[in-house]
């Protein structure tokens, strides 16, 4: 009998430290699982501070350059603040102009539009060049011309022509509606 107590007594203590030794398991394993989502949440804002510091410079960057791609108003948009609204003609068309042409390249033309100003527009592959309604090529483009542009600034402050109507003196204005 004495003996069935000690066996017991010695399966308590190892019962006890099977126990124990289980929950320094459960433990670590808690640890080492909340270690990890730490780093995974250390990870993903570091992530969304990465992407938001190149939203913020290229939002920096489009602002600081706004008058030179999009040609604003002359004295910036808050050189004279007592001046509002702007005068006309302080913006300069960006998306489309038209003038004469002064001077022809291969894929793109000089034209001088308002005020004596002087731009530059691209001729790209899918740009509808027409003479009155009909459709002509950039080879019919020459300098002299009077033509109305529509297009997309790009980055260098050109226009991307989309869209260039040739006119010529026969052509009467349309009847006033």
């Amino acid at each position: 009998m004495a003996e069935d107590k000690s066996n017991n007594n010695n399966l308590k203590e190892i019962d006890n430290v099977a126990d124990k030794k289980t929950q320094y398991k459960d433990g670590l394993k808690r640890v080492i699982i909340g270690i990890g989502i730490f780093v995974i949440v250390i990870f993903i804002f570091g992530f969304g501070m990465f992407v938001g510091g190149i939203k913020a410079r290229f939002s920096y960057n489009w602002a600081e350059s706004y008058h030179e791609n999009f040609a604003g108003p002359r004295e910036g948009f808050f050189g004279n603040w007592q001046r509002m609204p702007p005068l006309p003609g302080d913006f300069i068309e960006s998306h489309g102009t038209f003038g004469e042409i002064i001077k022809m390249n291969n894929s793109d033309f000089v034209i001088k539009g308002q005020a004596e100003m002087e731009k530059i527009v691209l001729i790209k592959d899918d740009t509808v060049i027409e003479k009155g309604r009909t459709k002509i090529t950039k080879n019919d483009l020459k300098v002299g011309d009077q033509v109305v542009v529509i297009g997309s600034p790009n980055n260098q402050g050109q226009i991307e022509a989309k869209l260039i109507r040739l006119f010529d003196g026969n052509m009467l204005p349309l009847p006033n509606q």
